[in-house]
């Protein structure tokens, strides 16, 4: 999954206020004009500009690339249960089979035997691995998901999303982007 961001719009990286992105996937961008909003209501400080000004009769400013807000905003230590979430923890793949196509989610203990919707009995499938597991339990049908759900954290979810950036990184956004990886040895 590729989230398209244009170059042409001018979009730019909205940091927290300890210089790391508000999220990694989507990656946090604001509209030229939503960053100068911030900038005039002092919100945001301008880390990094483009090389484009924007002017009126009596004002000129180069478009901000990357801005930090100037209070910290505390990431919540639970994200909330959605579908988007869900596949982000499994890597927009079916735990099945692998594919990336179709996806919707399937329960481990189908709701028709008791079982529930939450982060552990819940995993993306893709429709055919959804509908050829119907209501049966995973040991009755020898469908196993490749790795056993559990309730991801928001570095969990981050950590993923990492693995998708989008097809436009503008080169004033890569100081700030992937800096807190773990580096290969």
């Amino acid at each position: 999954m590729t989230i398209h961001v244009s170059p042409e719009a001018l979009p730019a990286l909205v940091l927290n206020a300890d210089f790391r992105p508000l999220s990694y996937y989507p990656l946090s961008l604001w509209s030229w004009q939503d960053a100068i909003k911030a900038v005039c209501l002092d919100r945001v400080n301008i880390v990094n500009e483009y090389d484009r000004v924007i002017k009126s009769p009596s004002f000129e400013m180069k478009l901000p690339s990357v801005v930090a807000l100037k209070s910290y905003i505390k990431p919540a230590s639970n994200p909330a249960f959605t579908r988007f979430n869900l596949f982000l923890r499994d890597r927009f793949e079916c735990q099945y089979c692998g594919s990336k196509h179709d996806l919707t989610f399937d329960h481990l203990i189908p709701r028709a035997r008791g079982g529930r919707t939450t982060w552990q009995n819940v995993v993306a499938a893709c429709s055919p691995c959804n509908l050829r597991k119907a209501d049966k339990m995973p040991r009755d049908i020898g469908m196993w998901p490749s790795q056993t759900p559990f309730q991801p954290t928001v570095y969990d979810l981050q950590a993923n999303g990492r693995k998708f950036p989008p097809n436009h990184l503008h080169e004033s956004w890569m100081d700030y982007l992937y800096w807190d990886i773990e580096l290969e040895p």
